[in-house]
């Protein structure tokens, strides 16, 4: 089973777009100012990058992902990523308030499963469920 979020992704490229397409337009009409600063084309350049770099910082909240089966579960999040045999994980909750699932590990431990987000409600309602049964099954 693989899981991903659904609305953060499409709020995320949304983003993106915008962030180029602002950061273009701005770079590109940034040599003509009547204020009197003289902007060179490196400073256009520089503009545009600016906003590659900003969307590519956006598209960063695409990249959790969730893959679980019989034997474990891997949870890759924004810029970290683990993997967990089902026998080290006590169990799978998301508790009131929270933006997302999370995994509860021994010793008072938890890790954040950021693929599983309350903003999508049914999906992520199912995707609990689903990771709760494989839980289930591997620890019987």
């Amino acid at each position: 089973m693989v899981l991903r979020p659904k609305k953060i992704r499409r709020v995320a490229w949304v983003c993106a777009i915008f962030l180029i397409a602002v950061f273009t337009v701005v770079g590109l009409l940034l040599g003509k100012t009547p204020t009197g600063v003289i902007f060179r084309a490196s400073d256009q350049v520089a503009m545009i990058v600016l906003g590659f770099l900003l969307a590519g910082g956006v598209l960063l909240l695409t990249r959790p992902r969730v893959t679980a089966d019989a034997s474990g579960v891997d949870v890759r999040n924004v810029v970290t990523s683990h993997h967990f045999e089902w026998k080290d994980v006590l169990a799978v909750s998301f508790p009131d308030g929270a933006a997302w699932a999370r995994l509860e590990l021994p010793e008072d431990e938890y890790i954040s499963v950021m693929a599983v987000q309350a903003v999508d409600r049914e999906y992520a309602v199912s995707s609990v469920r689903a990771l709760r049964e494989l839980h289930k099954a591997a620890r019987s």
